[in-house]
Order: C-alpha cells, then structure tokens, then sequence
C-alpha cells in the first residue's frame, strides 16, 4: 500500500467518532481500531473498523504495517472517574499499559506523529480554578493518573526518536454533530449536560445537584463546556501543525470560560420547553469549585479558531442526539 493511514483508536466511541468524521471528510485515509466495550459500529463513518484493543501487540503491529500508518490519534480509554477510583487496575491497564502497547507499536513501525486524548483531570483541584499548561499536574483520581502517565510516556520517547506528539487536555466535552449523524450514545455517561437531556426526554427521573454551597457565583460547580466539534477540529489543526515540522506540545483544549451547574440545567429545560426535576445535594469528594482552561497557547499554535462556543447551541445539539436515540438506539 503506497499511501499512508492515519489510524483512530477509540474510533468508535464519542470523540474518536467525530474526529474520524471530520478526517473522512479532510480527504484522509482513516482506519480505526476499537473493541466496542463503549463505541457502536454505526458511529464509524466512512472508515474501515477493526474490532480489537489497543493492548493486542500483534494486532498493532498488523494493522500498523498493513495501512502504513504513519500517524495515529489515540482516544481509546476508560474515562468514568468514580469507577476509576472503585477500580483503578482497570484504568491503569486499559489508559496506561495499553498505551504503553500502542506507543512502543509505533516507535517500531516508524510512526510519525501521535495525538493524544488527554485530559483536565491531569491538573486535580487548581488552586485559582484556572489551568494552563504550566499548573501543576496533581491528579487526584487513578483516571487522570492514567493519562498524565501516557503523556510522560510521550514526552520521554519523542525525546528518544523522532516521534512527535501533540497531547490535548480536555476540559468537559459536550454536544454532539450539528448534522445529527453521530453522537454520545454510551449508556450510564457522567456528562453533565448529556445526562440532563436524557431527564429532558425522559430517559431518567430526576437530576442531582452536587454542592450548592461553592464560592461561585450561584453557589453551584463551574466548568468549561467545549463542543465536540470544535474539540474534533482541533485534532486536525493538531495534525497539521505536526506535518509542519511542529515541535512536541501539551496543549489546553476549551474555551477560557465557564457555566455553572444550574446554568447548564436552565438552558437545557429552555431548549426542552419544560422544567426538570432537580434534587439538591452535598459536595461530592474531589469536585473543584472551578476549572477553566486557560487556552490561548492552543490558538496561537495550531491556529485553532471554534465555532460553537455557545451553551444553547452544545445543549440543542445533545438533546436532538437524545431525542434522535429514542427512535433509533446506537448499535
């Protein structure tokens, strides 16, 4: 095979789904390896799946020298942090060992360029509730522990070989494609705004507010809310900056501000044209009062510019996703 593949790890799942599309649409050639433990072949469009894990060395070797992969972007990952905490060998087997499969797959097979899924989380509580690149990593979950290891594993190989990598931290993705193709589909998500759409169209009974007494303005959890599509877009800003000669880089991916809990709840019950049913509780251990990106050195980088830095437009594409689901469940 002449041209060389960018291979999608995690390809099915949420992010990796929308990442795919859009390379698909780039004129890419994408193929993507995913187990299905969380991702739906129907969310794979217009890629070749291969259904298998990231921690199978000789499949990664195969696939990697059957598609000339000379670039791969990794989404695969356990990502539910209360499950990381109950069962941490999980998340430091699937996030950490298997990553250590892939990247040491690549290295042997002359992979380019690598970009990371990586995460917030690799910053724990922020003293100020703003993160840039330079705050301290103090994970205080196994889940973010998990990520912020794979990412030394990138910093110290593409130090060693001539892999280069980019690792975007997330801060909370949501929303779903504007063209109502794809979508969160995984059952049992801890996404805010997912969750309360699924209460909207009455896929549960009722919303939790955890912590109400937070030094923010309403006294409810202020987050950073990126729309899918633009986290997808910047993938391949990412990837074009790599093909550049683009160094190394651990970049923040948001949006440099935030809604709090309640605001979230009111746009989705504006969107719905109805109220929700909302129970108010105590803090839940580990949730920061605060936490927003400090993103400005991924626009000066990769030239990433977003589109749907809007709350009413992340909160109506989800729930057309969930109304979507009702008719036609993800298989």
């Amino acid at each position: 095979m002449s041209s060389t593949s960018i291979l999608v790890t995690g390809g099915a799942g949420y992010i990796g789904s929308h990442v795919t599309r859009q390379l698909i649409e780039a004129g890419e050639n994408v193929v993507v390896l995913d187990n299905l433990s969380t991702g739906f072949k129907s969310a794979v469009l217009g890629a070749e799946l291969i259904v298998g894990d990231t921690g199978d060395h000789d499949l990664v070797t195969k696939v990697l020298a059957d598609y000339n992969v000379d670039t791969i972007m990794h989404f695969a990952a356990h990502i539910i942090v209360p499950e990381s905490v109950e069962d941490p060998l999980k998340y430091y087997g699937n996030n950490t060992c298997s990553s250590h499969n892939l990247l040491s797959c690549a290295v042997h097979a002359k992979v380019k360029h690598l970009i990371f899924s990586s995460t917030a989380a690799v910053y724990g509580i922020p003293e100020t509730g703003h993160a840039s690149e330079e705050s301290p990593n103090q994970p205080i979950n196994p889940y973010g522990s998990s990520k912020l290891m794979t990412e030394w594993m990138l910093r110290d190989t593409s130090r060693a070989t001539e892999l280069k990598h980019v690792a975007l931290r997330y801060f909370n993705v949501a929303g779903s494609d504007p063209g109502g193709r794809i979508g969160l589909s995984t059952s049992k998500s801890t996404l805010l705004v997912k969750v309360a759409c699924e209460a909207a169209v009455g896929k549960r009974d009722k919303l939790y507010i955890f912590g109400t007494d937070y030094p923010t303005p309403d006294g409810t959890g202020l987050r950073d809310y990126i729309h899918v599509e633009d986290l997808a877009s910047a993938h391949l800003n990412a990837l074009t900056y790599l093909r550049k000669g683009g160094e190394s880089a651990t970049l923040n991916c948001g949006y440099g501000h935030g809604y709090s809990v309640r605001e979230v709840l009111a746009a989705v019950e504006k969107a719905h044209g109805s109220s929700l049913a909302i129970e108010e509780g105590p803090r839940r251990a580990g949730d920061p009062p605060m936490l927003i990106a400090v993103a400005d050195r991924i626009q000066e980088m990769l030239g990433w510019k977003p589109k749907y830095d809007d709350l009413d437009i992340i909160v109506q594409s989800q729930l057309d996703w969930e109304k979507h689901l009702l008719k036609y469940p993800a298989e």
